[in-house]
């Protein structure tokens, strides 16, 4: 089965790439969870994060915003010292910054949903790369999306950030045309 040349050979990855990488997500708790992540994979790599996802469910009550705004200076030092994630201040940080603006925005657009989708007209962007380096880091969709969220609040949503989010929510189908995934959406 032919997969896309980032996907190594652990189980949990294969099933990462084939089951959610690049399926359109809808729900707006599952956005939040994503974006978030991803900004904690920044200067690390996504299978790093991923290895730590449940953890990460555990210690951020499945990435409730509704429970996260609540963090205090004990909760966040509880994280700090919680082995199972990544343990940096800023990122921890920014998890709880980020609910307070997501709680913004879905009273602005009605949902997180119809906020993220918009940048992308409500449908995925369906590319055609044959291979992996020619899918890019950024695009202008990208760096939209970076500087609204930025400008609404959030944070560790860089260009680089939002286009992984972008990839791994669906929001563009950047499998490579020879993987199996490529034409599921």
């Amino acid at each position: 089965m032919n997969r896309c040349g980032w996907v190594n050979e652990d189980p949990l990855y294969i099933d990462y790439h084939d089951n959610e990488w690049g399926i359109p997500v809808f729900d707006d708790r599952l956005l939040f969870e994503y974006l978030n992540l991803e900004g904690a994979q920044a200067g690390l790599s996504w299978y790093t994060i991923l290895k730590k996802r449940e953890n990460y469910r555990k210690a951020f009550d499945n990435f409730d915003p509704s429970k996260i705004i609540t963090y205090d200076s004990v909760k966040i030092e509880e994280l700090l010292s919680n082995e199972g994630i990544v343990r940096n201040r800023l990122k921890i940080q920014a998890v709880i910054t980020n609910a307070k603006a997501y709680f913004e925005v879905v009273q602005e657009f009605g949902s997180f949903q119809s906020y993220i989708w918009s940048f992308v007209d409500g449908k995925p962007i369906i590319n055609h790369f044959k291979t992996l380096a020619e899918v890019p880091a950024t695009t202008e969709i990208s760096d939209k999306l970076s500087r609204d969220l930025k400008k609404r609040g959030f944070k560790f949503v860089g260009p680089t950030i939002c286009y992984a989010f972008m990839q791994a929510t669906g929001m563009v189908n950047d499998h490579i045309v020879s993987c199996h995934c490529y034409n599921r959406t």
